[in-house]
């Protein structure tokens, strides 16, 4: 297995931890989200789905389901991406 591979399932495994919240709803969407959605996303949205499981749960739940918007333009982006894999699913 080469250093990178060995490096990506880290990272992976590290996020999946990351995606457990106190709350059921979130852990599926977020899941759902790093299995369906997340290897296609840039160095950027990779980003910036670090930087979205660092959000408290009931902001994060309002922005998913629509009730708030997050001032970061790539965080947007990135909750329209989520939303989107979930009606897809």
């Amino acid at each position: 297995m080469s250093d990178d591979l060995a490096a990506t399932e880290h990272q992976i495994k590290r996020l999946r931890w990351q995606c457990r919240r106190g709350m059921l709803e979130l852990d599926l969407l977020l899941n759902h989200f790093l299995q369906h959605g997340y290897a296609d996303l840039d160095r950027d949205g990779r980003q910036a789905f670090e930087r979205l499981l660092e959000i408290e749960d009931p902001i994060l739940q309002d922005w998913l389901i629509g009730q708030a918007v997050p001032a970061d333009a790539a965080l947007t982006a990135l909750i329209a991406r989520i939303q989107a894999a979930m009606r897809s699913a």
